[in-house]
């Protein structure tokens, strides 16, 4: 009988490992829809308040439709994909369906996302995206997790969190 290794990846020993990981992707993807939104002139134009994202229809490319409150089409663009870091996969915090958007029944949105060739991202929620506090926070969750690991196996034993607020004396 083979058994597994006791290091084998979903091992209840690096439960943390793996909530790290899980975590740093949605940091990625969340950064990613950022940075490339950055290169259009969505986030800048306050009636855009969607974008479909066909990040379907060519592996080279991502099209990208701007619709109004209404639901209706006010611009587009074409972002494209050198690398595959690039891509535009979804990101649950800026998705319509997940932010809760409204869309109009029967709009030109509407009808995009009936296509399902893509996905919706709600510009509202990318606007107050604030990428320097995301990276922070994200950081301090993989650092937790880690620690939840490294304490269980009891590679540490005693920590402080916090900034160090003495005067350079040391406490006796």
């Amino acid at each position: 009988m083979i058994h597994p290794h006791p290091e084998a990846p979903n091992s209840d020993e690096f439960k943390g490992f793996n909530e790290a990981r899980r975590v740093m992707w949605c940091h990625d993807a969340r950064a990613r829809v950022y940075e490339r939104f950055e290169q259009t002139s969505f986030i800048g134009d306050t009636n855009v308040a969607a974008v479909h994202v066909d990040n379907t229809t060519r592996a080279d490319c991502v099209f990208l439709v701007a619709f109004d409150k209404a639901g209706q089409q006010v611009g587009a663009d074409t972002l494209h994909i050198d690398e595959p870091n690039q891509h535009l996969d979804i990101a649950p915090e800026f998705d319509h369906d997940f932010t809760g958007m409204d869309v109009v029944p029967d709009s030109q949105l509407d009808q995009a996302i009936s296509r399902e060739n893509g996905w919706v991202v709600n510009l509202r929620a990318l606007r107050e995206y604030e990428p320097l506090a995301d990276r922070r926070a994200t950081q301090r969750t993989v650092f937790l997790a880690h620690l939840q690991d490294m304490v269980k196996n009891g590679d540490v034993r005693g920590f402080l969190l916090g900034r160090d607020d003495s005067d350079g004396t040391d406490a006796a």
